[in-house]
């Protein structure tokens, strides 16, 4: 039986052949398994480079969408701020035309009132929905605005030089007839000549006459002979009333 053991071939061993079998299964199932990982590592590639491209689409996609709300935004802003200013800029006009030719009536604190609202609407309540190049309206209209108030303020004074200088080419007793009585005390007050609206000397008894315009400011009472002003009605010395037109003393 020894001999025998000895001398029996391996391969007719049974245990080491179901040792051997049960390698091989074990090997077997190892290649199966390492197939598996090379598949998922292949699958897990191909995932890898389309998660890649799904990127590389999203950040165009992203892009695009990007301009286009940008696009929107900037024409939503544009009509806004279309809206508005054609809104606000017919007021602003108004306002100065009402400025130029209605501010003198017995309306001025409605024109006033509305110049000022229309300033503040286009001024103040623009500004804020005012787009990156809407400030170039505002100073534009700033601009034309400033030109057609210092045409106007130009004009007016050149309109009241001209009054000015047609009022004192005019004879005294007419002048004096067309200044209320109430306007001239409250300018002689102010140490103003009533017609003019210029100085003077007010405490020299002689100074009868303004210097600038040469209207007749102070006359002598025909009742008293109290020197007064040739805008009162009454003399403050005698009471007696005086004629609505005097010569002033010489």
């Amino acid at each position: 039986m020894k001999t025998r053991n000895a001398t029996q071939r391996v391969d007719q061993d049974p245990g080491l052949v179901v040792r051997t079998q049960q390698l091989d299964a074990l090997k077997a199932a190892e290649r199966t398994i390492e197939e598996q990982q090379e598949g998922l590592a292949k699958s897990d590639l191909g995932l890898a480079q389309r998660e890649a491209e799904l990127e590389t689409t999203d950040s165009e996609q992203r892009a695009a969408a990007q301009q286009k709300l940008d696009a929107a935004e900037s024409g939503q802003e544009l009509r806004v701020f279309a809206y508005r200013l054609a809104l606000t800029l017919p007021l602003l006009a108004l306002a100065g035309w009402l400025l130029l030719k209605r501010r003198h009536t017995r309306n001025w604190p409605f024109v006033w009132g509305f110049a000022l609202a229309a300033a503040f609407a286009f001024f103040v309540e623009l500004v804020p929905y005012l787009p990156s190049y809407g400030g170039y309206v505002q100073y534009g209209v700033g601009v034309v605005v400033t030109l057609v108030a210092g045409r106007a303020a130009i004009n007016a004074l050149q309109g009241y030089q001209e009054r000015q200088r047609a009022a004192e080419a005019r004879p005294d007793e007419e002048r004096r007839t067309e200044i209320a009585t109430d306007q001239a005390l409250l300018r002689l007050a102010k140490k103003v000549c009533p017609g003019c609206e210029r100085p003077i000397d007010l405490a020299n008894s002689a100074a009868n006459f303004c210097p600038h315009c040469g209207i007749g400011v102070f006359e002598r009472c025909p009742t008293c002979d109290h020197r007064k002003s040739t805008f009162e009605r009454f003399c403050y010395a005698c009471g007696n009333r005086t004629s609505e037109v005097a010569a002033p003393v010489t």
